[in-house]
């Protein structure tokens, strides 16, 4: 499977939404990556849903909405209806996970699972057979612009094992600090979906930023 690219439009010009949005619909992008803080599970406050109800009237691309909020439960149906497409929620945020995964499910959402990056891999072994996605932060959730954390490689090595061994068909996700030097290495050793903000909104060509990405250059 080609590996699939998930611009963070965290990282657009939100003066020129619109604009960028249109640009990812252009581009070999595979999804548009959309992130919402809380100010309470994470130190920062993002986009809310008339925002995300703005962007789905533009987007082309399915949205890969990140919850990093407490009690996601309470606002599944409201991101289904604001139009989300893959829904992913915490492993830390989330009390009862094998219930709130069927809850997104069941309303016709993919279903992923976020771990922070002092979470280990192996807490997912009894859900990972039955969710979509798997999202590895590779950076301290909250706040674009960070550096990459190095041991995400072998996070993402011990996560394929897992996934090859439970016979799970969830696709690995790395969000945080992904850039052109580090891409190569981390879809050789198994990741699916690239999610990269700054990398591509910060270029002076994000269009070919996001190919450069894709096809591994």
């Amino acid at each position: 499977m080609k590996t699939l690219i998930a611009p963070s439009i965290l990282s657009a010009d939100f003066a020129n939404l619109q604009r960028d949005i249109e640009m990812l619909n252009g581009s070999e992008a595979d999804w548009i990556h959309v992130d919402v803080m809380d100010g309470v599970f994470v130190p920062n406050l993002s986009l809310g849903i008339p925002v995300i109800k703005a962007i789905k009237k533009h987007a082309n691309k399915p949205l890969d909405v990140h919850l990093m909020i407490v009690s996601p439960d309470n606002y599944l149906q409201v991101f289904k209806n604001a139009g989300a497409d893959i829904l992913t929620v915490h492993y830390e945020g989330c009390t009862h996970l094998h219930r709130t995964i069927h809850a997104i499910k069941d309303l016709g959402m993919q279903a992923g699972v976020a771990i922070n990056p002092h979470t280990p891999v192996n807490v997912l072994q009894d859900i990972v057979a039955e969710i979509d996605l798997v999202l590895i932060m590779s950076v301290n959730p909250g706040f674009g612009g960070q550096k990459f954390i190095e041991a995400t490689h072998q996070k993402v090595k011990y996560l394929r094992q897992l996934i090859k061994t439970k016979k799970s068909k969830a696709k690995i996700e790395v969000d945080g600090g992904v850039d052109l030097k580090n891409a190569p290495a981390l879809v050789k050793e198994g990741v699916n979906v690239l999610v990269a903000g700054n990398t591509v909104f910060g270029s002076k060509n994000p269009s070919e930023t996001i190919s450069l990405l894709k096809n591994g250059k």
